[in-house]
């Protein structure tokens, strides 16, 4: 996916949000700020929203010298998260359809997003998850179910902190022996790392691999040879998350995106309103 001048500023509000979060000084605010609007200026259109923000979030990095800004944030959303997986797996278990049920809790989970909004609270989380069954859907579910079923192994690409224990729910429903999990080489935003797999479980259920890049997203050019032979070895690719599906949606392959549609750029290439739950091959757009 190509970057549209609509997507600009929201890069510039996840700076300016994400530079206060770290620092009370406003030399640092300004810095920061002038130096996106001049990379903006510059900025290939042709690249995905994530090559921005990976710029831009490393330069936060360096001029605080804050290796994890979010890290307090993800640590909460994760605790807040794992707390509801008791009584949300009950849910699931007891659905006429647990697969798509674990699916569509997996993908409501996708609104703990701080690069779209900074402010998510606990009541949020908790709203998205006794709306999951119910929120508006669009996908292609007996496709999914059928590529599950034939998949001898499927790479799961996580997303955001406190998601990935939602992510928990699906991968117990395709069977984690199959399964690897894919999270961000280093920190970035609030997206997940080892660390966020760690502490929602999953290291004790399946293979947990960071992909080598800090990109919010996964930039293919930028991940590690083991991560790209990982991908190009699986029989399926499960991506969860806008950022995933802004730099994979032209990737061929036996690739489904799972998100929530969370702007209007999104909102307009998949033809469904903001807020829809998301589950589509990737040869929606790019046929095989």
């Amino acid at each position: 996916m190509n970057t549209s001048l609509d997507c600009i500023p929201c890069l510039l509000r996840q700076t300016i949000e994400a530079v206060r979060l770290v620092s009370a000084d406003p030399f640092v605010h300004e810095q920061i700020l002038r130096e996106a609007l001049h990379w903006a200026e510059e900025m290939d259109l042709n690249q995905s929203p994530p090559v921005m923000a990976q710029r831009i979030h490393r330069r936060l990095r360096e001029v605080t010298g804050v290796n994890d800004p979010y890290l307090a944030a993800k640590m909460w959303f994760n605790g807040i998260s794992v707390k509801l997986l008791p009584a949300l797996r009950a849910e699931v278990q007891a659905s006429p359809d647990p697969l798509m049920a674990a699916a569509r809790i997996a993908i409501a989970g996708n609104m703990i997003d701080m690069g779209v909004n900074g402010n998510v609270t606990e009541a949020d989380v908790n709203r998205a998850m006794r709306q999951a069954l119910s929120e508006p859907f669009f996908g292609e579910e007996e496709r999914f179910c059928q590529a599950i079923a034939k998949a001898r192994s499927i790479l799961y690409l996580a997303d955001n902190a406190g998601e990935i224990a939602f992510d928990r729910l699906l991968i117990e429903q395709i069977s984690p022996e199959r399964v690897t999990l894919a999270v961000r080489g280093a920190p970035v935003i609030n997206d997940a790392t080892l660390v966020d797999a760690q502490a929602v479980g999953l290291d004790e259920i399946v293979e947990v691999v960071g992909n080598g890049s800090d990109a919010p997203g996964t930039l293919l050019d930028d991940c590690s040879l083991d991560f790209r032979r990982r991908f190009a070895e699986a029989d399926l690719i499960i991506a969860k998350g806008q950022g995933n599906f802004e730099s994979l949606s032209n990737q061929s392959g036996n690739l489904f995106f799972l998100f929530k549609v969370k702007c209007a750029m999104i909102a307009n290439q998949i033809k469904q309103p903001t807020g829809t739950q998301v589950l589509i091959h990737s040869s929606v757009f790019r046929p095989d």
